[in-house]
C-alpha cells in the first residue's frame, strides 16, 4: 500500500486515472492533473471536497504546468494521453504533441523536481505487427498505427531518463483495461462499454472484421493493483523496464459478445434482441492480442484476481446501480 506520499496523477479525470485518484486519496495527498479534453469533472466530482485531493485544470503540452504540477511530488503517475488508435490515424499531429511532447515535458518536470519514482502507462499497441503469442516484453514488432508509435517513444524516453539522469521509471503496457468510468459513447470508445451499452438499449452491434480477433481484457481494478505495486517496489531489478499489464488470457470478440449476453439474462438487465453486424476490418488494429504477464508477476508481484466474466458483471452491476438511482 502507499501512505502517507504527495502523488501527481496525470490524465486523472479519466477512466483510469480517476479510478487511481479514488484508490489512492484516503492513505496519501493526491493532485489531479487533467485538461478535460477526453476526461470528464464528473469522474472526480465526488472527490472534490475531499482534504487530501486538489483538482488542477492544465495541459501536459505546456511545460510550465507540468513543472508547477510536479512541484514537492514524491511519485507521478503519468496516465495523461489522446488515445484511440482510429484518431492517432486520423490527426497524427495532434496525437503525438499530447503523447510524445506531453510525456517529455512531464518526464523533464519529474526530474527537475526531483520525483523519486515515475510511472508511466504504455500500450499493449507497441507490438505492432509481431506475430508472437503470447506477447513478451523483449519482442515487438514494427507499429501500426501513429499511436502505437507515440507509445514506444514514450518507453524510449523513460528509459534515456534512467540512464542519464538516474529518475526511476516503470512503464505499464495495458491490454485492453475496461470498467467502471469508462466512457461509452463517441465514435473512439472502447469495446467494451461501447458493446455493453448498445446491448442494453437494445441496439444492434457492429464488430470491425469477422470477430474472429482476439483480446486479453483486462478489468480496472487490476490495473490498480499493477500502478500501486510499479510505485512501490523497492527492487532495483523491478525498475526502469516495462510490464505487460492484462489477465494473461485470450477471447475472440465473437465470444466476447456471447458472454455480455448470457450476464445481461443473468442480471436482466436487456433491453431487446441482440443483434451483430459484421463490417470491413479497422486499420491499424492489431489482429490478436495475449499477454505474457510472467515478467509483472516475477518481478512486481501482480496477481489479477479479476476475471473477464466477473469484470462484466461488475461493469453491469455499477450500470444497474446508476439506472435505479436516476
Amino acid at each position: 500500500m502507499l501512505e502517507g506520499k504527495r502523488i501527481l496523477i496525470t490524465g486523472g479525470a479519466g477512466f483510469i486515472g480517476s479510478n487511481l485518484c479514488e484508490f489512492l486519496v484516503e492513505k496519501n495527498e493526491v493532485i489531479c492533473l487533467d485538461n478535460l479534453l477526453t476526461g470528464h469533472k464528473e469522474n472526480i466530482e465526488h472527490l472534490l471536497n475531499h482534504p487530501q485531493f486538489s483538482f488542477f485544470e492544465g495541459d501536459v503540452r505546456d511545460y510550465e504546468v507540468c513543472l508547477k504540477a510536479a512541484e514537492g511530488i514524491d511519485i507521478i503517475f503519468h496516465q495523461a494521453a489522446l488515445g484511440s488508435v482510429p484518431r492517432s490515424i486520423e490527426t497524427p499531429l495532434n496525437t503525438n504533441a499530447h503523447n510524445v511532447t506531453g510525456f517529455l515535458n512531464m518526464l523533464e518536470a519529474a526530474k527537475n523536481s526531483n520525483v523519486k519514482r515515475f510511472v508511466f502507462a504504455t500500450s499493449s499497441s507497441v507490438y505492432g505487427d509481431h506475430k508472437h503469442l503470447p506477447k513478451t516484453e523483449d519482442k515487438t514488432g514494427k507499429p501500426l498505427s501513429p499511436y502505437a508509435v507515440t507509445k514506444y517513444v514514450n518507453e524510449m524516453y523513460a528509459d534515456v531518463y534512467t540512464r542519464l539522469y538516474g529518475i526511476e521509471t516503470i512503464g505499464l503496457r495495458y491490454f485492453n483495461v475496461f470498467g467502471r468510468r469508462q466512457d461509452p459513447d463517441g465514435v473512439y470508445a472502447a469495446v467494451i462499454p461501447r458493446f455493453i451499452k448498445l446491448l442494453q438499449e437494445g441496439k444492434s452491434i457492429t464488430v470491425n472484421g469477422d470477430g474472429k480477433q482476439t483480446r486479453d481484457f483486462t478489468y480496472i481494478d487490476n490495473v490498480i493493483q499493477a500502478n500501486v505495486l510499479a510505485a512501490t517496489v523497492q527492487d532495483s531489478s523491478a525498475l526502469n523496464t516495462v510490464y505487460n499489464i492484462a489477465y494473461g488470457s485470450t477471447i475472440t470478440l465473437n465470444e466476447l459478445i456471447q458472454s455480455m449476453q448470457e450476464c445481461f439474462k443473468e442480471n436482466d438487465f436487456s433491453h431487446g434482441e441482440f443483434n451483430v453486424i459484421y463490417g470491413p476490418k479497422r486499420a491499424g488494429d492489431i489482429e490478436h492480442s495475449y499477454a505474457s504477464i510472467d515478467k509483472a508477476k516475477e518481478f512486481l508481484n501482480y496477481d489479477p484476481t479479476i476475471d473477464l466474466k466477473e469484470g462484466i458483471r461488475r461493469y453491469i452491476g455499477v450500470l444497474m446501480e446508476k439506472e435505479l438511482n436516476n
